[in-house]
């Protein structure tokens, strides 16, 4: 992946900030009385960048929260007489209600998948020989006409830009060297010509049609998952694939999930996860409205890459499936 799960680290990074600073400006009158603007506002600057906010945090250790003493005892022995008589009021004013954004299932950022459903069988590892090496990668069976397609990263079938992959096969839902549907060879390997051409990460999809095995269509025998192109960006999203590298051994299918983010690091269209999955999920499938319990979804990105350094280098990024890849996909379909 680009650090292919590497991409090159852009220098002078801009520090990140906690908030941005607020200018209040106020109009007192001539002589200020209380319960007006600007009268009775105190102000005073807490953590205001992200080294203050960080230090807060590692402050608050699991003894101390535990040691903390209940606040009441600052306020108990004061002399309450001296409050004013009166407390200004003025129009009865309402402030609606803030509502939480609705949340789905609890940001997961991965391990080994312990579910079961249709995903334990569509998804697959692809292996392959690309300038005389044994590469692992990836993919995922999809519906389509000539029920034979799977979905992977350009990068796991073409050199971007150079040369095609040989050996190319895919093995749906390996389980730890065990093959329960067997091994499919690649009759077909097709890629964006932007990947092809210059190895383009906004176009890092590919799509490997496969042969028979014993007469049989893949999707026929895994199933497939649907896909889906042109959806809305920012949605969250289902991440599976194969990761051999720590704290992975390929030996099994893992995951992980989240709501995701455009890339703010690199430059690339690309939406990235938090997630830390390693190298051999390349061309994992991402999935939008995933069900957990059916271990269905719509297909809708794969594993591209990650960052080796940076404030972003446990996301993993997939391209976005638009009209490009929606052009790829229906080719081969009919191939």
């Amino acid at each position: 992946m680009r650090s292919n799960l590497s991409r090159t680290i852009l220098a002078g990074l801009a520090a990140l900030a906690l908030g941005g600073t607020v200018a209040v400006a106020t109009v007192a009158p001539a002589t200020a009385q209380p319960g007006q603007t600007g009268s009775d506002v105190a102000v005073h600057s807490a953590a205001t960048t992200r080294a203050a906010h960080d230090k807060v945090v590692e402050y608050w250790t699991p003894q101390r929260m535990r040691n903390a003493v209940p606040a009441d005892v600052l306020v108990a022995d004061k002399d309450k007489s001296s409050a004013g008589g009166s407390v200004a009021a003025g129009r009865p004013t309402v402030v609606p209600q803030a509502k939480a954004k609705p949340t789905g299932p609890a940001d997961f950022q991965g391990g080994y998948y312990a579910g079961g459903g249709e995903v334990l069988d569509t998804t697959g590892k692809v292996f392959f020989t690309l300038g005389g090496t044994n590469y692992v990668c990836s993919g995922s069976a999809v519906s389509s006409g000539n029920k034979d397609v799977v979905l992977t990263a350009g990068h796991c079938l073409n050199e971007g830009p150079g040369a095609y992959a040989t050996n190319f096969a895919f093995v749906p839902a390996y389980d730890d060297g065990a093959r329960p549907y067997g091994t499919f060879t690649a009759r077909q390997l097709t890629t964006t010509t932007q990947w092809q051409n210059s190895g383009d990460f906004d176009y890092d999809v590919a799509f490997a049609v496969m042969n028979t095995l014993n007469g049989a269509h893949l999707t026929d025998v895994v199933g497939g998952q649907s896909i889906g192109f042109n959806q809305a960006r920012g949605q969250y999203m289902y991440s599976f694939g194969y990761p051999a590298a720590n704290p992975y051994d390929g030996s099994d299918i893992a995951w992980c999930h989240g709501t995701v983010i455009q890339d703010t690091f690199g430059g690339s269209a690309d939406q990235g996860l938090d997630c830390n999955m390693t190298g051999g999920s390349s061309g994992g499938p991402w999935f939008v409205n995933y069900n957990e319990s059916t271990g269905l979804g719509t297909l809708n990105s794969v594993n591209s890459f990650k960052y080796r350094a940076g404030s972003l280098r446990n996301y993993m990024f997939g391209p976005y499936l638009g009209s490009v890849a929606q052009t790829l996909y229906t080719s081969a379909s009919s191939l």
